[in-house]
């Protein structure tokens, strides 16, 4: 893994919201802002403009690169929020390969996310996705998993959790002052979460990683 691959992801990940942006605008204006997708899709843009650099980095140099960029391009709580997701990768970034080393990266960051934004799970946020595809992705990782189970397994977690936040009552961000009425809603957050997931998983497989 190294910079030519994080940019792959990205790519792919960029791609998957483009594809789903009236989607997730519609998710975002009926119980948030309405900005959601425009924010992750400013970022996304800037980082493919940042190609040559991150190419040019090793793994945890680039996730760093990316991680600048995103703070100072995207607007809202995300440019904070997906900051400390690829800082705190970066920081147990892996040296091989190794599928429980990345599991461990991945956890990470995950976990420096909850700690920005102060939340966990069944707060209808996007950690409602990553905690659960963490946890299973280092329970898998543990087990002896190969990386084509993992790559296999995580889209499924990811996808089960987004559509649990439907009937979840959102308890942090603009989408609280709904109370009871933000339920029936899929969180944007969790659904953006999920479509990256599933594309960056769904790009590895292909790519054989």
């Amino acid at each position: 893994m190294n910079g030519k691959t994080l940019m792959t992801c990205i790519d792919a990940a960029h791609a998957s919201l483009k594809e789903h942006a009236d989607e997730i605008a519609s998710l975002d204006q009926a119980i948030g802002d309405g900005d959601h997708i425009i924010n992750l899709l400013r970022g996304m843009d800037a980082l493919a403009a940042l190609r040559a650099s991150i190419e040019a980095e090793a793994f945890a140099p680039a996730l760093k690169l990316a991680a600048a960029k995103v703070l100072s391009t995207v607007g809202g709580s995300s440019g904070p929020l997906f900051f400390s997701m690829l800082t705190g990768m970066a920081k147990a970034a892996p040296d091989d390969d190794d599928v429980k080393a990345f599991a461990r990266a991945f956890a990470a960051g995950v976990d420096a996310v909850g700690q920005r934004g102060k939340t966990g799970t069944g707060s209808k946020t996007m950690m409602d996705v990553l905690i659960p595809v963490a946890e299973r992705f280092t329970a898998l990782a543990d087990a002896g998993a190969s990386k084509q189970d993992v790559l296999e397994a995580l889209p499924r977690v990811a996808e089960d959790n987004m559509l649990a936040t439907r009937d979840m009552l959102a308890t942090k961000g603009r989408a609280s002052f709904l109370g009871e009425r933000s339920r029936g809603h899929i969180d944007p957050g969790a659904r953006s979460s999920q479509l990256m997931i599933a594309a960056v998983c769904a790009h590895l497989a292909q790519d054989g990683a």
